[in-house]
C-alpha cells in the first residue's frame, strides 16, 4: 500500500531515499551523519534492513529506541571501517562528477578563501567502506566540475591509486533535497537516478555544475513513495517532533 504523493513532504521523500542507501546491506554498521540520514537509517532498520547496527555516535551500539545494546570500542570500530563492514552517509561542501568530495577548504589549498572542517575521516571512510552522501541544498556551489581539494575519494581517484584503494571503495548514492544520484555508469560518472515528486529533471540540471548522465532510455523516474506503514513510523515513532522538516523545508 502506498500513500498519496500529495500528503508526503519533500523531507519525507529525502528520508526514504536515504533509507534506501542501506537496503540489503546486511549486518553492517550504519553511520548516518545528519538529521535526515539518521531518520533514514532508523527507518531502514525498522523495515527492510533489520540486521543493521546503529550507534550513538560514540562507543555504544543502540537499539531502535536508542537504548544501549552493546559496546563498540574504538579498536573494534576501526576494524569494521577497514574491513568494509560500515556504510557511512556523509555530507559534502563540494562533490564532482566522479564522487570526489571536499569538506576541507574552498579555493587553493595553500591559500584558501575559506577554511572548512578539514579532511577528517573522509579518506579512510571512502577507501575502506561504502560511503553515500547527503546534500540538503542541491546547488552549483556543491556540485562542481572539480573539487578544490579531495577529502573523500571518488571513483577516478580510487582507480588511479590502484587495487589497494578500490578493494572496498563504493559510493552507492547521493541524496539531495531535489533528487537521488548514483554512479551506475560505465565510467562511474554521476547519474541522475530519480527526482523527488514536484522536481523536474531540468531543475536538477540547472542546479548542477556538470552534465549528469541519465538512465538508459533517458526517462528519469520519481523517487519512490513511502508506504503507509513507513510514513507512520517516520511521523509517529522515529521523528514525532517533525525535526526533518527543519532540514528540508516544505515546498
Amino acid at each position: 500500500m502506498t500513500t498519496s504523493a500529495a500528503v508526503v513532504s519533500r523531507a519525507e521523500y529525502c528520508v526514504i531515499a536515504c533509507a534506501e542507501a542501506w537496503r540489503d546491506n546486511g549486518e553492517v554498521l550504519a553511520s548516518p551523519m545528519g538529521l535526515i540520514p539518521s531518520v533514514g537509517a532508523r527507518l531502514a532498520k525498522r523495515t527492510f534492513s533489520p540486521e543493521l547496527m546503529l550507534t550513538d555516535g560514540e562507543a555504544m551500539l543502540v537499539g531502535l529506541d536508542g537504548s544501549p545494546e552493546g559496546w563498540l570500542p574504538y579498536r573494534q570500530h576501526l576494524a569494521m571501517v577497514t574491513g568494509g563492514d560500515r556504510h557511512v552517509m556523509m555530507g559534502a561542501s563540494q562533490l564532482d562528477r566522479f564522487g570526489n568530495q571536499n569538506i576541507s577548504c574552498i579555493g587553493d589549498w595553500s591559500r584558501p578563501d575559506r577554511q572548512l572542517l578539514g579532511v577528517r575521516g573522509a579518506p579512510v571512510n571512502t577507501v575502506n567502506n561504502p560511503v553515500s552522501y547527503w546534500v540538503p541544498k542541491h546547488s552549483r556551489r556543491v556540485f562542481v566540475e572539480k573539487v578544490d581539494m579531495i577529502s573523500g575519494v571518488g571513483y577516478d581517484s580510487a582507480a588511479a591509486a590502484g587495487p589497494s584503494a578500490t578493494r572496498y571503495h563504493r559510493l552507492p548514492r547521493v541524496v539531495t533535497n531535489l533528487a537521488v544520484l548514483d554512479f551506475a555508469t560505465p565510467d562511474h560518472s554521476m547519474r541522475l537516478a530519480s527526482v523527488h515528486p514536484g522536481v523536474t529533471v531540468e531543475e536538477v540540471r540547472e542546479a548542477t555544475g556538470f552534465a549528469l548522465a541519465l538512465p538508459d532510455g533517458g526517462e528519469v523516474p520519481f523517487t519512490r513513495e513511502p508506504t503507509a506503514a513507513e510514513l507512520r513510523l517516520i511521523r509517529e515513532v522515529i521523528d514525532p517532533k517533525g525535526t526533518r522538516e527543519r532540514e528540508v523545508r516544505p515546498v
